[in-house]
């Protein structure tokens, strides 16, 4: 019997522990990348703002090539949204809407996961410093909130998602220096 308190214990010492030690890490995950595209600012935008073109540069669109996407019509603009359902086996399901869109600042969105927390994200752009392209600056953001586990998930959120974003800018940056 002793036994079995002292393992109770244990375990609500060791849950205490734990979300003391969460308490240390940020609420609010913030992952972000930029470049310079040696591209006019309309040209970026123009590609960046249409959704059915995030196929070829969005690194999570091309990682679930198999899933199945629907878009609004238009596909482009504020108000504009796709949403997918995977066909691989924990894929999930969720749906990205342009709440801002504007030629001179970029391009806003929102993305509701069926199993994840929401996440804000944008695509800021304007001129590069020397006038000849266009510098951009992708951001993903989301509230964790106060259990552990998001916290943790969210502290590892740059190691995991970072590398996918540079890969996806280094894509859009391809397309658009195409002439």
């Amino acid at each position: 019997m002793r036994f079995v308190k002292l393992f109770f214990i244990s375990v609500v010492i060791f849950a205490i522990v734990i979300f003391l030690i969460s308490l240390m890490f940020p609420s609010r995950l913030v992952i972000e990348r930029t470049g310079v595209i040696n591209a006019p600012m309309s040209k970026v935008y123009t590609v960046a703002n249409d959704l059915k073109g995030w196929r070829a540069w969005n690194p999570w669109m091309i990682a679930d090539s198999v899933a199945v996407i629907n878009f609004s019509e238009p596909a482009s603009g504020t108000g504009a949204y796709y949403t997918w359902e995977s066909t691989k086996p924990g894929g999930g399901s969720g749906k990205v809407t342009v709440s801002d869109s504007n030629p001179q600042k970029g391009i806003y969105y929102h993305m509701d996961f069926s199993s994840m927390k929401s996440v804000y994200s944008g695509l800021e752009m304007k001129p590069s410093t020397d006038g000849s392209g266009t510098a951009i600056h992708w951001y993903l953001e989301t509230d964790l909130g106060w259990l552990p586990w998001w916290k943790f998930r969210g502290f590892m959120g740059d190691k995991l998602f970072g590398p996918q974003m540079e890969e996806g800018l280094n894509r859009l940056r391809t397309i658009c220096e195409q002439p």
